[in-house]
């Protein structure tokens, strides 16, 4: 049994006063228009260098390398739109600030490369949501070269909402500041049956802690966890995409509100600065009336969304996205024309940069 000693006077004040301010919710977004935002930035072409006779996969995990805050990490999906489980391409591929790879390994290792977080030590950390051959539903740590340092779930075995060692098509994962790992564990329906639709908690080593949610559409609840982002005041942002809003949440699981001004997201990121940048790669008008596809950003400090790249060629495609110290925004790329369309390979990793240098 759980004992807790009662709070009272001051004390029990400056707490009330907290959970105010966390739970309040902190944006005033008056502009009745979801796309009117401006784009100040363009497209920088080709910035994104694979190897010669390598063609890009679907790619939704990028991340900055926390360690430097400079360098990129994409998450291919082996030259294929979804699985790489009969692939012995190797899918996870780190760029320099330039956009040349200067690491590349994860071979024979996947079945459905998904989510991506690369952490202030420099390790990578990425999802497998699918399963193929036996590989599939794990998320895996990797030092900066490669070697595989821990592993959570079990390949090719699924688990239930309630389970502690298992997951069922993890969807992202995030280190938080104490070096503690969330997984946002689900992705709607696969092949006809759902998965799990939940976050959960682990210690630094991988052992279980708690998790939280469910399928629904309620407060602390899921249809699909996508993505994961954490402020500097440490509160988790969920992207849960099939309910069309980012959920906001305390590190225990406690609901503290949630924001639709961004969007349908498919992708949450949100740099040192408490900058947002939210992708939205499903809104129509029948998902989410009003809102255009695109990446939309802001502060977490207002929730106000300031900047708006809109997305009119690629749609349903601009899942991933992430952003350098230098204020560069990425974008990765799932259902090209190249896959749905049987058009010429295209980049699926790509670049923003500010129009004006001067803004």
């Amino acid at each position: 049994m759980r004992y807790e000693r009662p709070i009272t006077g001051a004390l029990a004040a400056v707490v009330v006063a907290s959970i105010l301010t966390w739970a309040t919710p902190t944006f005033a977004q008056t502009n009745p228009d979801p796309n009117a935002a401006p784009n100040p930035y363009r497209l920088d072409e080709g910035w994104a260098k694979l190897p010669a006779g390598r063609n890009w996969g679907a790619t939704f995990g990028i991340s900055v390398d926390r360690s430097d805050g400079r360098s990129m990490w994409a998450f291919d999906r082996c030259e294929k739109q979804t699985l790489c489980g009969d692939s012995h391409l190797a899918p996870i591929f780190h760029f320099d600030p330039t956009g040349k790879v200067i690491a590349n390994f994860g071979a024979d290792m996947f079945a459905a490369p998904h989510g991506l977080f690369a952490d202030r030590y420099g390790n990578v950390w990425v999802t497998d949501f699918q399963i193929k051959n036996g590989k599939g539903y794990t998320v895996r740590k990797f030092s900066p070269d490669g070697k595989l340092l821990m592993t959570l779930g079990k390949d090719g075995v699924a688990g239930d909402n309630d389970s502690q060692d298992l997951l069922n098509a993890p969807s992202n994962v995030l280190i938080a500041p104490d070096d503690t790992i969330f997984v946002g564990d689900g992705h709607g329906m696969i092949d006809g049956k759902p998965t799990n639709a939940r976050i959960v908690h682990y210690t630094k080593d991988g052992k279980f802690i708690k998790a939280w949610g469910h399928l629904g559409t309620g407060p602390g609840e899921f249809e699909t966890p996508h993505m994961l982002a954490m402020d500097a005041m440490g509160r988790l942002f969920v992207a849960d995409r099939g309910n069309a809003r980012i959920q906001i949440f305390d590190q225990n699981g406690r609901y503290l509100t949630e924001w639709k001004q961004f969007g349908r997201p498919s992708g949450v990121y949100i740099n040192k600065n408490d900058d947002i940048y939210v992708s939205d790669s499903t809104s129509t008008e029948k998902t989410n009336p009003g809102f255009m596809q695109g990446i939309r950003v802001g502060n977490v400090k207002d929730g106000k969304v300031t900047a708006f790249i809109p997305e009119t060629k690629e749609l349903s495609a601009e899942e991933g996205v992430a952003a350098d110290d230098a204020g560069n925004i990425y974008g990765g790329y799932t259902n090209t024309p190249n896959f749905t369309k049987g058009g010429p390979p295209e980049v699926n990793f790509r670049r923003f940069v500010k129009k004006d240098p001067g803004l």
